[in-house]
């Protein structure tokens, strides 16, 4: 079925390739006898026809002859010579394989017709596709099939022995491995533009080893004619003379030879497999591939020949009782060695800025890397003591990279691979780890052991990293920012994580001075790498992404070195002090970073404190209010931030919003952030008895936080009236809303003494109330005065309307207590006088806050009293006429009607004397 599918598909094509064919010669003829009229004539042709842009190769040189003829001289001069024909393509050239680069397509004039160039592009793609492409791959795919129905068919039919059969196969390939050859010398051209693909020489060739592949596999595996070492030697010849040969026919049959020589070692089988046969074949192999693809700049073929030997590599290395190191060492270096020498030697665009990276890297980077973890990590290889080894392997992926600076990957693969390796040493108690049999496992991935090996281990890799990362950085620091960047970032990520592991396996979590010795060498180091990378930059000492790294690095080891060498108080304390350091190196240097590492202080100690809100412990803390280790742990860390930002505001004041004027408003805002956090952990460590993570809120204690919230938002204002700032503005803005909030959730509803019959106090003026509401009240109210040209509209009214609220509800609750006592519950009940106190005293209240709203000319405060009044007045109609009786409910309606009388004469009184000044 097969077989006639193939034929009838051939005869079509053949049909339409002869007709097109025949129309397209009669064509051609016209042209040129019309051509070589106009030529002998002396006159040029107006316009070149779209049949005329391409012409068979046998019509060519004969409009070539054509042309060189000498025109007759005319008599008369031409005025107005016609524009000349655009030169006609290059003829005669043959071209060898569809790696050499396309012919310029002729160019003509623009065709009087588009439609008519349009149908004949049309035609003409149609012919292209039928006549050259299509019929070249089935012709191609056909004969290597053809080859192998042979062999099966003389097998069927018995006609043939099995040699017979397999040297008839044979023949047929060498035949057409031959007549491709032939053809290519014999003068093959390719006259069309855009066949290349098609190209015949390379289909036969890759056909005929195609056949020779099938061959050598049934002579060992199907009838055992030869042996399992001469099979591979035949198969292996085959795929890397297959490879070879696309130095003349192209990529495509390059890929076919590799594909052949990949599968090699799973066609022909051993009862005993040899690991030095198998990978000194593969090094064969990826050496030859190496230097085709080199010579013709194949990325594809050169990334599909390090996958299929890493795979190869991969597999062995799944046997790992079996497993030889040797064998495997010797792999990864020939797949270092081919990467290095064969594949990217003398590229000239290593140190342009043209690319960062060479794509095809990155896959030997990803297979020796993994080999080099499976040494270190796997149980038995470890245990072998291949981890160095493994070491070693890292290391020369590392030089690698740093030798060919477009090996850019291999760093990535080394660095990451290294971070892996030493936080799967970490003890279980430490990470997230599984027990499996015994054995330690992140993710299921057994890790090492830790012992005094992985700790040598470890020193050197960190060495090699910090070396080659910080050298490669100052290479490249006036060139590319990219590999600058990359180097500098692992030359700091590696050795960090390393001393992170080792400290953590090997060293005293509660104080290490010996890994905090280490940890401040590498602050200098970093430090001094990230300055000696800035004075190679173009300009110099800019602070680009390189220095950002390696000075980051620098503020994260003295981040360890802070934890390895003092307790938790003084860590947090010092951490706070920390951010000045980097505030005032900006004197010296206008590095980006260094008000960042600011800010990553800040968010060290913020960490910090949300992890131990006590500073030193719960049980360490002392139970003396105010002079305990609160104060210097949350007060030394505010004075820091506001010196760092105020320095910051001095070296970077062009740049209020950008650049290094953000870091300087996140120190702004983290000052304040702590002043609060100062007070606020004082005032609960006092109202709590020396305990500030235990017990409820008080009202006396939210009463306090609300009076530090309120204070914090006028300070902030009046700084910010001084020293203009963003987070200054939204900042005081910010805390006048957080304190209207706490008034009205918990001072109206949650801790109402009210609602929660909370003891006021036995002192009758200074108690509770006075410190709850009355002093909110006036605190509130000030701000609302001070702030009423300074910010929003909107916030300064919603301010004097919680004042208000606040006056209002002490006043009541005040009334409350006069009639109640120390406790005030509402399930106590209300009596009649007490009823009409509230009247009169809201009435009372009314009267005020309607003076001090024309006092102070605020449309707030005069609409507040005159929701106050309508509530007295609803209160007086609805509830008093019911609840009170005899004088007290006349005097109730008697003070309703005068208060409300003169308030309509206060305000006729406004109206007339405003009438009179207008």
């Amino acid at each position: 079925m097969f077989e006639s599918l193939i034929g009838l598909v051939a005869i079509i094509a053949l049909f339409v390739i002869i007709s097109r064919q025949q129309s397209r010669i009669g064509l051609v003829e016209r042209e040129l006898g019309a051509l070589r009229s106009l030529v002998l004539s002396g006159a040029v042709p107006p316009m070149a026809k779209p049949s005329e842009q391409i012409a068979p190769a046998d019509v060519i040189p004969a409009v070539a002859a054509a042309a060189d003829i000498p025109s007759p001289a005319t008599s008369e001069p031409v005025a107005a010579p016609e524009p000349a024909m655009e030169a006609e393509a290059p003829i005669g050239e043959v071209v060898s394989g569809p790696w050499a680069q396309s012919e310029a397509a002729p160019k003509a004039a623009e065709p009087a017709e588009p439609a008519a160039a349009a149908r004949a592009a049309r035609q003409s793609d149609v012919e292209t596709a039928l006549g050259t492409r299509w019929a070249v791959w089935v012709g191609g795919i056909a004969l290597a099939l053809g080859g192998l129905f042979l062999i099966r068919y003389t097998i069927e039919a018995g006609i043939f022995g099995p040699g017979v059969r397999l040297t008839m196969a044979g023949v047929l390939g060498l035949a057409l491995v031959a007549g491709g050859e032939l053809i290519r010398r014999t003068g093959f051209k390719v006259p069309v533009q855009g066949i290349a693909g098609a190209y015949i020489p390379a289909i036969l060739t890759a056909a005929g080893a195609f056949i020779l592949f099938g061959t050598v596999y049934a002579a060992h595996g199907i009838y055992d004619f030869i042996g399992p070492a001469l099979a591979f030697t035949l198969l292996g010849a085959i795929g890397v003379a297959t490879i070879a040969a696309a130095l003349v026919h192209g990529q495509a049959l390059a890929g076919i030879g590799l594909i052949g020589a990949m599968v090699t070692p799973v066609l022909v089988a051993s009862r005993a497999p040899n690991p030095w046969a198998l990978f000194g074949y593969l090094a064969i192999v990826l050496a030859a591939t190496g230097v085709i693809a080199r010579m013709r700049d194949w990325k594809s073929l050169m990334a599909a020949a390090f996958f299929g030997t890493g795979v190869w590599t991969i597999l062995y290395m799944t046997d790992a009782p079996g497993a030889n190191l040797s064998a495997i060492l010797f792999i990864d270096a020939v797949t270092l060695a081919v990467l290095a020498l064969v594949w990217l030697a003398r590229r000239g665009d290593e140190t342009g800025p043209a690319r960062a990276f060479d794509w095809p890297s990155i896959v030997p980077g990803l297979f020796v890397a993994f080999s080099a973890l499976g040494l270190s990590v796997d149980p038995t290889f470890a245990a072998a003591g291949d981890a160095l080894p493994g070491a070693v392997v890292i290391a020369a992926m590392v030089a690698v990279a740093f030798y060919r600076p477009l090996a850019l990957p291999l760093l990535y693969a080394a660095g990451l691979v290294t971070v892996l390796i030493h936080l799967g040493i970490i003890p279980p108690t430490s990470i997230a780890s599984d027990f499996s049999g015994g054995a330690l496992g992140v993710d299921g991935l057994p890790v090492a052991t830790s012992n005094v090996l992985t700790l040598r281990i470890g020193i050197a890799l960190g060495l090699v990293f910090i070396c080659a990362g910080f050298w490669a950085a100052r290479r490249f620091a006036a060139g590319t920012q990219i590999r600058a960047a990359s180097w500098a970032a692992w030359g700091v990520i590696v050795p960090l994580v390393i001393l992170l592991a080792l400290w953590f396996t090997f060293g005293n979590l509660d104080r290490d001075f010996v890994y905090a010795a280490v940890a401040a060498l590498l602050v200098v180091v970093f430090a001094s790498g990230g300055e000696w990378i800035a004075r190679g930059e173009e300009p110099p000492l800019a602070g680009g992404i390189a220095v950002s790294f390696a000075l980051g690095g620098a503020a994260i080891a003295g981040l360890l070195l802070m934890h390895m060498a003092f307790d938790s108080g003084w860590t947090t304390i010092l951490l706070g002090a920390a951010a000045i350091v980097p505030a005032l190196a900006t004197r010296w240097r206008s590095y980006p970073v260094l008000g960042w590492i600011s800010v990553g202080a800040v968010m060290a100690v913020l960490g910090r404190v949300a992890f131990d809100p006590t500073i030193v412990g719960a049980e360490f803390l002392s139970t003396t209010p105010v002079f305990n280790w609160l104060l210097p742990g949350y007060g030394v860390p505010a004075l820091a931030f506001g010196f760092a930002a105020w320095q910051l505001a001095r070296t970077t004041p062009a740049l209020p919003i950008a650049g290094n004027g953000r870091p300087r408003l996140v120190m702004e805002a983290a000052a304040a952030l702590f002043v609060l956090l100062t007070l606020a952990m004082l005032v609960r460590h006092a109202m709590h008895g020396g305990v500030i993570d235990t017990g409820a809120m008080t009202l006396a204690e939210q009463a306090i936080y609300t009076l530090i919230a309120i204070g914090a938002g006028a300070i902030l204002v009046a700084i910010d009236m001084r020293s203009p700032s963003s987070v200054l503005r939204y900042g005081s803005m910010v805390a006048g809303v957080a304190s209207v909030a706490f008034i009205v959730v918990r001072h109206f509803v949650v801790l109402n003494p009210l609602l929660s019959d909370e003891s006021t106090g036995q002192v009758p003026v200074f108690n509770l109330l006075f410190l709850a509401y009355l002093l909110p009240a006036v605190a509130v109210g000030g701000l609302a005065l001070y702030t009423r040209d300074k910010r929003p509209k909107w916030y300064a009214q919603m301010l004097a309307v919680v004042a208000a609220v606040l006056a209002f509800a002490y006043a009541t609750l005040s009334v409350r207590r006069l009639f109640k006592g120390e406790f005030i519950g509402l399930w106590s009940g209300l009596g009649q006088l007490e009823t009409y106190t509230y009247s009169a005293l809201w009435l009372v209240i009314g009267v005020a806050l309607l003076t001090a709203g024309v006092w102070l000319k605020s449309q707030v405060l005069r609409i507040a009293s005159a929701a106050l009044i309508s509530i007295a007045v609803l209160k007086v109609f609805i509830f008093d006429m019911s609840e009170l009786e005899g004088v007290l409910r006349a005097l109730s309606f008697i003070g309703l009607g005068a208060v409300l009388i003169g308030i309509g004469l206060f305000y006729q009184r406004l109206l007339t004397r405003a009438a009179k000044e207008t």
